[in-house]
């Protein structure tokens, strides 16, 4: 058991499908950064949450859904998530488009892809941005 961890702080918010909630899930996020203290590479995780929104509106909210905004701290990480219920899984294309996920794979620590009932959850993490 390591005593040296710190419990997560979790913040979450839901959006409708609308293009207007981009630019509101990246107040959202500078909001909680800021009061996180984590303000280290603040705006690779502002662009990555706009790029994996934008993914959601695009390929994974269904008409009359939404996609829910998931941000996490611990150990000196931030994590990113982005909760759909649309089908299939976001891949990097090999040709265009598919930038998004390019974007999010150079500036991001880590990202990936996980099944949900229903849809997915696009997550990516920022590591070593101690208080």
């Amino acid at each position: 058991m390591n005593l040296h961890t710190q419990p997560a702080l979790v913040q979450d918010r839901l959006y409708l499908r609308a293009p207007r909630t981009i630019s509101a899930a990246r107040h959202f996020t500078r909001d909680t950064l800021d009061a996180w203290g984590r303000t280290s590479r603040q705006d690779d995780v502002l662009l990555c949450v706009s790029e994996l929104a934008t993914n959601a509106l695009r390929y994974g909210v269904p008409r009359g859904r939404g996609y829910l905004l998931r941000l996490l701290t611990y150990d000196g990480t931030v994590r990113v998530e982005v909760h759909d219920s649309g089908p299939g899984l976001s891949r990097i294309r090999e040709r265009a488009p598919g930038w998004g996920l390019l974007l999010v794979d150079g500036l991001a620590d880590a990202w990936g892809v996980l099944p949900r009932a229903p849809g997915k959850v696009v997550w990516c993490e920022f590591r070593g941005l101690g208080c």
